[in-house]
Order: C-alpha cells, then structure tokens, then sequence
C-alpha cells in the first residue's frame, strides 16, 4: 500500500503495520536519518520507507508476517527492533 492510498481506508476498522526505528543516526537502512527516526516498512523491498508498506487486518497477522520474513528484514534493516504498530497510531505520532 501507498502512504497516499491511506485516506481510501475504511476508518472503522482496526489497520495494523510494521514500523522500525532507527537505531542510530546515519543508519545504514536509511542513510542520512537521524536516530530514532521512525519508519514503516516496505513489504516487497523489506526495507524502511516513508510511502510504501504493508497493511494488516490483525496485530496477529502482522506479528506472523514479521517472523515469516525475520531473516530478510534483518538483513536489510540491521540493528534495528521490527514491531506491529497500529496504523492510525503510527500516522498520529503515537505508536
């Protein structure tokens, strides 16, 4: 899914998705940030990104995807700590 795409969303339901936080500044996933900068993650480059990522019904659906790709995601996202964040929650600066 696409950051500009979240507006289309139904807002009754819950939306989860899968955030990293940069574990020092000028991390090597995302040269240039500053530490603990936030980021979702991109479901098909299992890497950080601000405008793509992947979008889960269930906090369980999210948390079996992390473990179903852990190898990938610490590889391209080294140092970091990969967590199901509800999306609304994430967008507000709350999560």
């Amino acid at each position: 899914m696409q950051l500009s795409q979240v507006d289309a969303l139904d807002p009754r339901r819950p939306h989860w998705a899968v955030a990293v936080e940069a574990p020092s500044r000028d991390w090597i996933a995302a040269r240039g940030c500053r530490r603990h900068a936030r980021f979702l993650v991109d479901g098909d480059s299992k890497a950080p990104s601000l405008a793509h990522f992947e979008l889960f019904d269930s906090r369980a659906e999210c948390l079996a995807w992390i473990m179903a790709n852990r190898r990938a995601l610490t590889d391209h996202m080294p140092g970091a700590t990969v967590h199901p964040v509800p999306l609304a929650s994430w967008l507000l600066g709350l999560a």
